[in-house]
């Protein structure tokens, strides 16, 4: 009788199998509150490794850290009005605290427009302080229906990235620079996904913003996940919050603002951008655990990984020894390759004798015996050859599921066959996005016919790009 899988197979059914490689995997488990999740080690040190690079590349945008409370007073979002209709469905709010009922009611952040503005007011005074540039790193709360671990739960961990300009352009530009330099670098150069930068139409925009960058991936399945935004809010915000400073004309004016962000949702992505029937693939840029040095069995094969592990980190690789000999190598070498951890270095009793391991790659499959002292050299050109295998397949996946259609029932009709649709925007237009809508199908983003992201939603030669999404 055939074993059976330790995944259900993503051809049969692809929702279950992300369900059981995150149980399988030891990423997540379900919270006690409906739609909250547990991030459990290995999961966790995957979002510590994304914020390590993106902390950087937001500081190297010059935007600094800070921290502000979780619970916003409700009058606080009531000041923008397009901002609190398009938040109120999914709001937590706090009426009791104390054993009393509270004066005014308290809203678990579900993002900080609201009371970082509330003290941008304060600390913006002339056009000496601007342009203002605050990032945080925290947790929100949106009340969610269909929950989805990592994808879409109750409470997440985020950044958002809140800023204030002086000039229309300036913060355009800003928002441009997140959404170029900070996202779209991290994406494709670390996570390994081949996203497509463009806007948002009006019926997808952020509420209260004027624009919204979008950074779309396609995943295994052929869907679109929404991986990151950077919003141009103008000055709906500064109107309401009455953020003003003094020009250099000596004129009171009201500050241009953007926010930005992603989130614990980008481990979703990558799970189903890269993983497979045999578990989790990571790319080696990003993982906490870039190679496992395994003892297969005896004294002597335990005392070797551990001196080879400490080589390696010396040599700057991030490495785990498993020397646990106690535990069957079979099952070891199995819960390492649902983890995804790149690379495996086996060494047992008869590689010793030849002064050799067994170097077993995640990514491309496959194992060879390589000699003990090439490892150290060897290993940084493996692990940059994965890298660039993920964000290839990554590429050939889009494209090769990606349609040029001319009309709505061509554009649903590729969406609903497990891909994308590029559709002209003129052929398209609100009514047809819709219409698309009926069928659970929706614009991802516009771009320009260069793939360059455009000034506008009605500028010349713009593209749709419609699929199913998460």
């Amino acid at each position: 009788m055939a074993k059976a899988p330790i995944l259900t197979p993503q051809a049969e059914d692809f929702p279950r199998w992300y369900q059981d490689l995150i149980n399988k995997a030891e990423l997540a488990d379900n919270g006690p509150v409906r739609g909250t999740m547990v991030i459990r080690p290995y999961g966790y040190g995957l979002w510590e490794r994304m914020q390590q690079e993106m902390d950087a590349r937001i500081k190297d945008a010059g935007a600094q850290n800070a921290y502000f409370p979780l619970f916003i007073p409700q009058s606080y979002l009531t000041k923008e009005a397009e901002h609190v209709e398009g938040f109120a469905p999914e709001l937590a709010v706090v009426t009791h605290g104390g054993g009393k009922e509270l004066e005014e009611p308290v809203v678990v952040r579900p993002t900080s427009e609201t009371i970082i503005n509330e003290y941008f007011s304060k600390w913006v005074q002339s056009y000496r302080d601007l342009p203002l540039l605050i990032n945080q790193w925290a947790n929100v709360v949106r009340w969610e229906m269909r929950p989805r671990v990592f994808l879409r739960t109750s409470e997440f961990l985020w950044q958002e990235g809140h800023t204030a300009h002086a000039t229309y352009e300036d913060a355009r530009d800003y928002a441009a620079r997140i959404h170029r330099d900070v996202y779209a670098d991290f994406m494709v150069n670390v996570l390994g996904i081949d996203v497509v930068l463009g806007r948002k139409t009006a019926k997808e925009r952020f509420a209260g913003a004027i624009n919204t960058l979008t950074l779309e991936g396609m995943m295994g399945d052929g869907k679109a996940l929404q991986l990151g935004t950077s919003h141009e809010l103008g000055q709906n915000f500064a109107k309401a919050f009455n953020t003003q400073y003094l020009s250099k004309d000596s004129k009171q004016e009201l500050v241009w603002q953007t926010s930005w962000g992603v989130s614990t949702r980008m481990v979703g992505g990558l799970i189903m951008s890269h993983g497979d029937d045999s578990g989790l693939r990571v790319p080696p840029r990003l993982a906490h655990v870039q190679v496992v040095v395994m003892a297969i069995k005896g004294d002597e094969a335990v005392a070797k990984v551990r001196e080879l592990g400490d080589r390696l980190k010396a040599a700057g690789i991030r490495v785990q020894v498993d020397d646990r000999v106690d535990t069957p190598f079979g099952r070891r070498a199995v819960d390492w390759e649902l983890k995804g951890v790149p690379v495996r270095i086996e060494i047992g009793p008869r590689d010793l004798e030849n002064g050799t391991a067994m170097l077993a790659r995640r990514i491309p499959g496959g194992k060879e015996p390589v000699t003990i002292d090439s490892l150290v050299d060897l290993l940084p050109k493996v692990l940059e050859e994965d890298q660039a295998q993920l964000l290839r397949e990554s590429r050939e996946r889009r494209e090769s599921r990606t349609a040029d259609v001319s009309t709505i029932e061509e554009a649903a009709e590729a969406a609903v066959g497990g891909g994308w649709a590029r559709i002209r925007w003129a052929d398209l237009g609100p009514e047809g996005e819709a219409k698309l809508g009926e069928q659970a199908v929706s614009v991802r983003c516009l771009v320009a016919e260069d793939g360059s992201v455009p000034d506008a939603d009605d500028a010349p030669g713009t593209i749709a790009i419609v699929g199913r999404s998460y």
